[in-house]
């Protein structure tokens, strides 16, 4: 399934052309340039003003789709793990959705798998295994 939607797709686009190598040198090159003009702008306030006001309008949009980039990857992992959890047998899907319960909740079954980790810690000090579907 493909985006849709113009921000969508051009988040994706963005992101890959921002991502390339060419796309670093690019601004590199914009960088040392501004720098060499310094000294026939006398390295003035309004020289300075334009990098500043560049970099900040640059920096605040890519924010933006920095972050769509990111919840679009999330999401993907999420429902990746998701499907994993469904496909295993034995596996708990109470934690299918996981992301979605409120932080209280999500650390009370964190608190779960800490104590199943210092058990099976535990059992691996004293020779035993530690594999296997031990019950939570």
């Amino acid at each position: 399934m493909k985006p849709t939607t113009w921000f969508s797709l051009f988040a994706r686009w963005a992101a890959r052309a921002t991502g390339h190598p060419v796309s670093f040198l690019i601004a590199a090159v914009i960088v040392v340039a501004w720098a060499a003009t310094g000294p026939i702008f006398h390295f003035s306030d309004t020289w300075q003003l334009v990098i500043n006001t560049g970099t900040t309008v640059i920096t605040f949009l890519m924010v933006f789709l920095i972050q769509s980039t990111q919840n679009r990857d999330t999401y993907a992992i999420q429902i990746k793990l998701d499907e994993l959890i469904r496909v295993t047998k034995g596996a708990h899907t109470a934690l299918l959705d996981l992301e979605e319960l409120e932080e209280h909740e999500i650390e009370q079954i964190r608190r779960t798998y800490i104590h199943l980790a210092a058990r099976s810690r535990d059992d691996l000090r004293m020779g035993k295994r530690d594999t296997g579907s031990p019950q939570v």
